[in-house]
């Protein structure tokens, strides 16, 4: 099994497995995903007004996105499930429309075997 990349910050480059993310992109009427993979784009100096985001970030800048959340109509965020850090704790607890911890390990494009962490999908809906 090679998770050596996901286990650390050797690289930020792992697509979404393509079930969840077409789920997702149903459910929640999504059309705009601001971390595609190898994009050589700054997402973070995009604007994401308007737009039904779809998220999954470098993992290695979870803070950073995060800050974007407030821009679109609905941004939903696909992190890995770190309930003890600052960010989760700050941001996603007091203000997610709704948080999903995801049952089983993800596995994440170009992997070939699982992810070595839980993983979660975060709701966040601009109500004004």
């Amino acid at each position: 099994m090679n998770v050596r990349g996901i286990f650390s910050k050797e690289t930020d480059h792992w697509s979404t497995p393509e079930d969840l993310r077409a789920k997702l992109y149903g459910e929640f009427s999504l059309d705009y995903d601001p971390c595609p993979l190898f994009c050589e784009t700054d997402a973070l100096g995009l604007d994401w007004s308007g737009k039904r985001v779809f998220c999954n970030p470098p993992y290695s800048n979870i803070p950073a996105f995060l800050a974007k959340r407030k821009e679109p109509g609905i941004a939903v965020y696909l992190l890995p499930s770190r309930t003890g850090t600052k960010w989760f704790h700050e941001v996603v607890l007091p203000e997610a429309r709704e948080i999903r911890f995801l049952r089983g390990r993800l596995r994440f494009g170009g992997s070939k075997g699982s992810a070595p962490f839980d993983s979660l999908i975060v709701v966040f809906e601009r109500t004004k």
